[in-house]
């Protein structure tokens, strides 16, 4: 009987034992099976995004992989990174799987012309924000070329630089008391003056004064009022890294579990709103005096609006909005440039100079400097045209999708759904369009003849090209070429220490610290 149950006992263990040794064996096979499989299909995918474009040349992780580029952008380094990838394999870089970038001026007209119909990629789908759980666009972020239509026909005239010099007054007022507060940091606090900043609030108030014949602040708190300017250097840090890899963007700002969290207005947002709602209310008394008959942005967008009611009530907002969020930074970007490589080249800036001097010796020159006396200083013209080309504002490809049939770009035909873009860093070093000495700030280049200044124009893509070029450039050159003349006639200045540089989509500079001292003749009292 002991026998029985210990013969039972075991050929269960050894059942047991085999069924275990047999369990642990197809697990083992299948969990290598899986292994295999999954191996071969990373294997396949990978092949299939270095094969798409295998013909063009680049980092070889870059051809299978976006987290080089988003590696790039973190760094603040982007442009510099892709000047030198095009020193290294040429005209066509492969930046990522289906990322082309392009070195060719003569390709400036495919990609970015008029009758040419590449839409925004998605990275432009990252820059747009969330606001009470949809997704707000605007005329620089929008894919939709319908809705882009939609948006600038209305209002497409106002931002023209005929019309654009009425608004002349506001940026006068504005110049008058940013001057005062500079005599004012200088007469108490010395002479070294952080201008990088106290040039940005100048543009964002600008801004403010041009849009709602309000200034926003800046400048009277000499401060980041209600956090404007780092909540938007917040949305460019963000798309210039999730834009690199867009899908990630579903996972964070546009995550629906997102739309369950507690959500605040953007400042500029809620200013916008307030201000036309304020405008929109005001009495018929009210608009006949001096403050609401401005003519500002404000007043025409609502003029333009009552003259077609199917605008929809959010464009006003948007074109508000837009206003601001474009036209600070750029603005203040551009005029830090000229500044500093005007003092960093000190014959071009004695050429600037006793340009500024003749002017001024035969009666052309004001002490607050207007835009038709600007437009007789062309070797200032040519100061700022430099600048811009050497130093432009956005700092990564200006991406666009390859439609249906594909387009051929330098010999290479690429296929629709390509993402290809120019880097502005990139296109306007070419030594073939501005010269031997493109990497050089050399404004003299733009003193030229006609045909040969034509050419250099079409391959600057500092405000972009073509149909989406930045509909408020015009706003940013009234800025420019007011306020550069002026500072520089009222002033002396020379740099302390060097700026630093951070390419987060917009290239902006920090630590523009300048020494500033009144010059004789120069500064001359001005009103408020």
């Amino acid at each position: 009987m002991v026998f029985k149950h210990t013969a039972v006992l075991i050929t269960q263990v050894f059942v047991c034992g085999t069924f275990k040794i047999l369990f642990h064996i197809n697990t083992m096979i299948l969990q290598l099976a899986a292994l295999v499989f999954g191996a071969i299909y990373v294997v396949v995918l990978t092949y299939r995004s270095w094969a798409r474009h295998w013909k063009v040349p680049g980092p070889f992780f870059a051809s299978i992989s976006n987290l080089p580029r988003l590696r790039w952008a973190w760094s603040g380094e982007a442009h510099h990174v892709h000047m030198q990838l095009h020193d290294r394999f040429g005209r066509l870089v492969r930046l990522g799987p289906n990322c082309i970038s392009i070195d060719d001026p003569e390709e400036v007209l495919k990609i970015y012309g008029t009758g040419v119909n590449l839409k925004k990629s998605d990275f432009y789908k990252v820059m747009q924000p969330m606001s009470c759980g949809r997704v707000i666009q605007g005329l620089f972020n929008t894919q939709d070329d319908d809705l882009h239509r939609a948006m600038k026909r209305p209002i497409a005239n106002i931002y023209s630089m005929s019309n654009l010099v009425e608004f002349e007054p506001h940026v006068d007022t504005t110049i008058c008391f940013f001057l005062t507060k500079l005599d004012e940091i200088l007469a108490k606090d010395g002479q070294t003056v952080d201008l990088g900043t106290w040039l940005q609030w100048f543009a964002f108030d600008v801004m403010g004064e041009i849009t709602f014949s309000k200034r926003l602040g800046f400048l009277d708190e000499a401060k980041d009022v209600d956090g404007i300017m780092g909540s938007i250097q917040k949305v460019f840090k963000y798309a210039s890294w999730v834009g690199q890899i867009p899908w990630l963007d579903n996972l964070l700002a546009k995550n629906p579990l997102a739309r369950f969290l507690p959500e605040g207005s953007s400042p500029i947002v809620a200013f916008a709103l307030a201000r036309a709602h304020e405008r929109s209310n005001i009495s018929e008394v009210e608009k006949t005096t001096t403050y609401h008959n401005t003519k500002d942005f404000m007043s025409r967008f609502l003029e333009a609006k009552e003259k077609n009611p199917d605008i929809l009530d959010w464009f006003v907002t948007a074109w508000a909005t837009s206003n601001v969020l474009a036209g600070g930074d750029t603005t203040a970007i551009m005029m830090r440039a000229v500044i500093y490589f005007l003092i960093k080249h000190q014959d071009c800036l004695g050429k600037l100079m006793e340009e500024l001097s003749q002017a001024n010796s035969e009666g052309r020159l004001s002490d607050n400097v207007t835009w038709k006396e600007s437009q007789s200083l062309p070797y200032l013209d040519a100061c700022v045209k430099e600048a811009g080309r050497l130093h432009p504002v956005i700092g990564l490809p200006l991406e666009r999708v390859v439609g249906k049939g594909g387009v051929e770009l330098c010999g290479v035909h690429f296929e629709g759904g390509t993402v290809v873009g120019m880097n502005p860093w990139v296109v306007h070093r070419s030594k073939e369009v501005f010269g031997e000495d493109a990497d050089k700030f050399r404004p003299e280049r733009w003193l030229c003849e006609r045909e040969r200044r034509v050419k250099m124009e079409r391959c600057l893509l500092t405000f972009g090209a073509g149909r989406r070029t930045c509909l408020g450039k015009n706003i940013s050159y009234l800025e420019i070429y007011k306020l550069i003349p002026t500072l520089f006639w009222r002033y002396r200045m020379t740099l302390e220490g060097d700026w630093k540089v951070q390419n987060h989509w917009m290239v902006a500079q920090t630590g523009l610290n300048v020494r500033m001292t009144p010059r004789c003749g120069g500064k001359k009292e001005v009103s408020v």
